[in-house]
């Protein structure tokens, strides 16, 4: 099949190296020249412009965008939009808040597009095992792309899992999980290491994928890093966060769902990333001012 991909960073030049290997012909674009040569030499046709990359696709044509989320992907749709025809795709593989896909979608509609969003996990080792792809769209558009998706993912790793915008949703409550999964694996090696018992926590981390119920693709790698740092003395504990986390707590708060694993786990990563906590100054100021309790300047 043929696809136009723009966007060839950790994960999209990988996902273009998949499919190149099934033999799909994949006209790439990024704003440097150096990753589309590279494109180029796992067999991509390269495109120094959206116009350019869009004048050597065959109609019906297929766009994958795999730009950052928010304004990137905002203005590379609309950039694209204005150089396609009635019948072609736009295809979203990024994290895009599923109230956008909507949003899109409908004034694409108007303009006789079709829009897909694809929520994509793997990171970057889906060139390897494959993308789990969580896909929303019109039927007849999603099945039209289906061969691209079935190179993409491993076997049984893909599925149309509703309308437009359910792709994204799906990835959305995907990532608020794994947030959580997170935040469990790092209090609980938090807590070991500190234990009296002097852990080795990387056998403690290996010992566990071998059918422990807490055994996971996540503590695998866990077992990665820490072998390569058994203290992790090599890395500050600044966690960023990509934004869906914040999005399912918006959403679960619209529908009177609970969440409070995940709200605690996205709040955790807001307080890694300060040096200094003006709440917990003010513990100390307060503890001191009503018990008399010492403080450290």
């Amino acid at each position: 099949m043929e696809l136009g991909f723009i966007g060839l960073g950790k994960m999209g030049m990988n996902m273009v190296i998949r499919l190149r290997r099934d033999q799909h012909r994949v006209v790439v674009y990024d704003r440097s020249n150096d990753l589309i040569q590279q494109a180029e030499g796992h067999g991509c046709v390269g495109s120094t412009s959206l116009a350019d990359l869009v004048s050597k696709l065959s109609a019906p044509r297929a766009v994958w965008i795999m730009v950052p989320s928010g304004t990137p992907t905002e203005e590379t749709v609309q950039a694209v939009a204005a150089l396609l025809k009635p019948g072609d795709t736009i295809i979203d593989g990024g994290n895009t808040r599923f109230h956008d896909d909507v949003r899109r979608a409908a004034v694409l509609k108007t303009q006789g597009l079709h829009y897909v969003d694809a929520g994509t996990s793997g990171g970057i080792w889906g060139l390897k095992v494959g993308y789990c792809l969580m896909v929303g769209g019109e039927e007849a558009a999603v099945q039209r792309l289906a061969p691209l998706f079935k190179t993409l993912a491993p076997d049984n790793g893909w599925a149309h899992v509703g309308a437009v915008g359910a792709g994204h949703y799906v990835k959305m409550v995907h990532n608020g999980i794994e947030y959580s999964m997170m935040q469990g694996y790092a209090e609980g090696f938090e807590l070991m290491s500190k234990s009296e018992y002097k852990l080795d926590l990387g056998r403690v981390a290996d010992l566990w994928m071998h059918g422990s119920v807490v055994r996971s693709w996540l503590l695998e790698l866990a077992v990665g890093a820490l072998k390569q740092d058994p203290k992790l003395e090599q890395l500050k504990g600044y966690v960023q966060d990509s934004g869906e986390g914040r999005w399912m707590i918006a959403d679960a708060i619209e529908k009177d769902v609970p969440v409070p694993t995940l709200t605690t786990a996205l709040f955790t990563r807001f307080r890694s990333r300060q040096d200094q906590s003006f709440a917990e100054k003010m513990l100390a100021a307060l503890r001191n001012a009503f018990g008399g309790h010492a403080i450290r300047r």
